[in-house]
């Protein structure tokens, strides 16, 4: 048996214990192995998991939430690293995946962060030095924080968090393999720091601006409509930039330089 039907035949036993269904098996089977093809093949996994209901694509995202995985694989690269990076949808497109979202937000995504963390564990077992660096914003930074929770001792595998919602900050744990950044430098983010007649006047206005949008013949996505002040970081405000960079520095050096150490 190869070493890649190898792999399969482990990975299909994991999703066997892990999965309820013949869909989220495959899924789960499908998912597993592209990270794991991805990740033997570099230095560095970065891992973005996207803000809102987790499904939107890099191509889709805000602007700012695309210049930030931009930024960081960017940053990495010039450390001398070989880099892959790869998306991780907790969730698929529609109402049912919707709800179903809803339910495991409030329960701090006990399920899913629980089937991620399965995932990155079978990474670092099966390929030697990879480091992995998760990327996630807003709701995707709550769920960055749940997953890296169930990974005590990877210490391979970190966080970068990013605008993490005020209704998640009592069950966020902070450790050393974990950067959260709450302001972008240039104003208070309202949506982390609990200011709630801004979300409020947010939140009621963006339909009046999808509709405004749509009558300019420049129609908007509804969730493009949603500018709460503050929760905007991006890669080219300094201090969003200048934070990041020191904890990829910090923790994972310039590459030239690891090898000496070790050596």
């Amino acid at each position: 048996m190869t070493k890649q039907n190898i792999i399969k035949e482990e990975i299909r036993q994991l999703a066997d214990r892990l999965c309820s269904n013949d869909d989220e098996t495959i899924d789960f089977e499908n998912r597993l192995f592209d990270m794991y093809s991805k990740a033997e093949k570099s230095e560095f996994l970065l891992i973005h998991n996207p803000g809102g209901w987790g499904s939107t694509r890099i191509e889709n995202l805000l602007q700012w939430e695309r210049s930030i995985i931009i930024g960081v694989d960017s940053t990495v690269k010039k450390m001398g690293y070989t880099v892959e990076l790869l998306q991780y949808f907790r969730s698929k497109t529609g109402t049912k995946a919707i709800i179903d979202d809803c339910r495991e937000q409030t329960k701090f995504f006990s399920f899913k962060s629980t089937l991620m963390a399965e995932e990155l564990r079978f990474i670092t077992r099966h390929v030697k030095n990879i480091r992995m660096v998760m990327i996630g914003v807003s709701q995707g930074a709550a769920f960055s924080n749940a997953v890296l929770q169930k990974l005590n001792g990877e210490d391979r595998i970190y966080s970068i968090e990013i605008g993490t919602p005020f209704f998640y900050k009592s069950k966020r744990i902070v450790t050393e393999r974990t950067l959260t950044l709450s302001s972008n430098g240039l104003m208070p983010d309202a949506l982390m720091e609990w200011n709630v007649p801004v979300i409020l006047k947010t939140y009621f206005g963006a339909p009046v601006r999808w509709l405004k949008y749509r009558l300019q013949g420049k129609p908007e996505k509804f969730t493009y409509c949603i500018n709460v002040p503050g929760h905007d970081y991006n890669w080219d405000y300094p201090e969003v930039q200048r934070v990041i960079s020191e904890f990829l520095r910090e923790k994972f050096g310039q590459k030239r330089d690891v090898e000496v150490a070790v050596q």
